[in-house]
């Protein structure tokens, strides 16, 4: 979607003022889970080796780091953005691979895969479902982080109870990652909007992707290990 002119001219504003920097702390951490959720998963199921595991977040960490440190400069925040959405597409494609050789080792006896496999492996493809989304939602909304934080206007993807009701938030609220977190794993556990509501198309098209993800694991991967488990 091209970014309007006025748009771009509120952004140089207030980076101009001096950008505040949304912590980048939970980011990294979600990252490192992301990585490690990827790597412990059987050699026969997962996509990419630990190795390429690794330097893939290497080279996703290096930019969002450079973001904090150099509070903000335009080119870091661009590398930032790029390797964030290209980290989640690549994520998304593994776990789809991984959801569909987890599907498979249940429908070939001969995979060889026990039901404590199969449980951790969904619990992994899960967890990384939700870990994310919760990414992609956190730098695609309202323009991304720092346009969030220095309240530069922008069309919301969703609507937050918070700005529904703003006369109940704190003062200068603005959303942050932990509430895309939270997003996230309502939309995988309820398979439905909670209290956060989407109000783009992309933003239904992106709740629907992941709740399916989810339902498929929830209801053949995990409920299959756990009637093994219970044999």
């Amino acid at each position: 979607m091209p970014v309007r002119p006025e748009r771009l001219r509120n952004r140089r504003e207030a980076f101009a003022r001096g950008t505040a920097i949304e912590p980048r702390w939970p980011v990294v951490t979600t990252i490192l889970l992301v990585l490690y959720l990827l790597a412990m998963l059987p050699g026969r199921i997962r996509l990419f080796s630990p190795w390429q595991v690794g330097i893939g977040g290497i080279a996703l960490i290096i930019p969002v780091a450079g973001v904090g440190l150099s509070r903000g400069r335009t080119v870091w925040l661009l590398l930032e953005r790029a390797s964030v959405l290209l980290f989640v597409l690549s994520a998304g494609v593994a776990t789809l691979v991984n959801l569909s050789n987890l599907i498979r080792a249940i429908l070939s006896r001969s995979a060889g895969l026990s039901g404590i496999e199969l449980l951790t492996s969904s619990i992994a493809v899960y967890a990384t479902n939700v870990l994310m989304f919760s990414l992609l939602f956190w730098q695609m909304d309202r323009g991304g982080p720092e346009a969030r934080a220095n309240a530069v206007v922008s069309k919301p993807d969703w609507q937050f109870p918070q700005t529904a009701c703003p006369e109940e938030a704190a003062d200068g609220w603005r959303p942050a990652f932990v509430d895309y977190l939270c997003l996230a794993f309502t939309t995988a556990t309820a398979f439905s909007p909670t209290d956060v509501l989407p109000l783009t198309s992309r933003a239904k098209m992106l709740m629907m992707l992941e709740s399916s993800i989810a339902l498929v694991t929830v209801v053949l991967i995990a409920s299959r290990a756990i009637n093994i488990l219970g044999s």
